[in-house]
């Protein structure tokens, strides 16, 4: 028996790689984020007979180690089964890693599927350091808190030459920017790229030199490398 970790796209009209429709369409289990999105994604591919007769269960910020062997249970008991994130990679990003490591402690096969990673797109078109970064997840919300965590960060890679990577929900990347940019050494290079693989807003540049930006309400990721 095998986990599946199935790529979801990250924008609308992505297209799906044949390997994995290919390596997916005989699944019957999944264990999803949101089941809503994971079964208008599978129904899109056209691979089954009837999404209806698939198997779901949710699996997101809220499910707990305790519920893991009811939720594997097709994996138990020999069946193979995928795991979807609401977008981009299972377990990047994404509370999927908790399966992931339930299988790994059980002997189920894992299986990881080649797909988009909003953050990887976001290093690979960032122009910054990628032999050495560190992925933080969202960054604390309350003001005081950010700019002292932004602090941080900043010290250590400009010690390091790491670069620095995080995500923020689209209503609150405006907000994040002009943080950033209030808090942020003006020689530290900055990169914001929303809405990858979409209609794609991707600039690197240092921060005295960033002018605000029509965000809007796109997701993105920030990641910047202080000297």
């Amino acid at each position: 028996m095998s986990l599946f970790l199935i790529p979801s796209p990250i924008a609308e009209g992505n297209s799906t790689p044949p390997s994995v429709t290919e390596a997916i369409k005989s699944l019957r289990y999944f264990l999803a984020e949101n089941i809503r999105t994971s079964r208008r994604f599978l129904s899109a591919l056209k691979i089954y007979p009837s999404v209806e007769e698939l198997h779901f269960e949710t699996l997101d910020k809220d499910t707990s180690e305790e519920s893991l062997p009811e939720l594997m249970k097709p994996a138990l008991g020999g069946f193979d089964m995928g795991l979807l994130s609401e977008a981009g990679c299972p377990g990047i990003a994404d509370p999927g890693a908790i399966a992931v490591a339930f299988a790994h402690r059980h002997g189920i096969k894992v299986v990881p599927l080649a797909g988009a990673s909003s953050v990887m797109l976001a290093l690979m078109a960032s122009g910054l350091n990628g032999q050495c970064f560190a992925f933080h997840g969202y960054l604390p919300v309350a003001p005081a808190a950010l700019a002292a965590q932004l602090k941080i960060l900043e010290k250590e890679s400009a010690q390091k030459r790491q670069t620095q990577i995080f995500i923020e929900t689209p209503y609150r990347t405006a907000s994040l920017l002009q943080h950033l940019l209030k808090t942020l050494k003006p020689s530290t290079m900055l990169c914001v790229a929303g809405d990858l693989t979409g209609q794609e807003f991707i600039q690197t540049r240092k921060v005295k030199d960033w002018e605000m930006p029509k965000l809007g309400k796109m997701p993105a990721v920030f990641l910047f490398l202080a000297e």
